[in-house]
């Protein structure tokens, strides 16, 4: 028969190769894992340079098209001010005279209703004075 000691020396043996079974199988799906994650940063990698080419070129494009905007807003800047300006001039040359008109037309029918009141005053003034 074995003695206590060798039974524990027996189970501990069995413990310590189930662990270390365990620990084989583990290492092993821990070496397929860092195998298959190698193979896809590497896909990755190439399939990322093209892309980043691509996006290099979008950047330049957009940059180039910015500085077109840019130009076109500042043409339109210039443009406004431009009306600006002409409406101004427009305004000025125009309201002038335009308010002289119409002061002078007040002016002319405020004289003519004036005296065609006074003349209805006159006439029937007349008329009284004939009866």
């Amino acid at each position: 028969m074995l003695t206590a000691g060798e039974v524990a020396a027996l189970i501990a043996a069995v413990v310590w190769t189930v662990l270390v079974a365990f620990m084989c199988v583990a290492l092993v799906k821990l070496t397929r894992l860092l195998s298959e994650t190698t193979k896809v940063v590497a896909e990755f990698g190439e399939r990322a340079r093209p892309m980043l080419d691509d996006l290099a070129g979008t950047v330049e494009r957009t940059g180039a098209s910015l500085d077109r905007v840019e130009e076109i807003t500042a043409n339109l800047a210039t443009t406004t001010e431009d009306v600006s300006t002409v409406t101004a001039l427009t305004r000025s040359v125009v309201t002038g005279p335009l308010v002289k008109v119409a002061s002078f037309s007040y002016g002319v029918r405020r004289v003519l209703g004036q005296r065609r009141a006074l003349a209805l005053v006159r006439g029937r003034r007349r008329r009284r004075e004939r009866r």
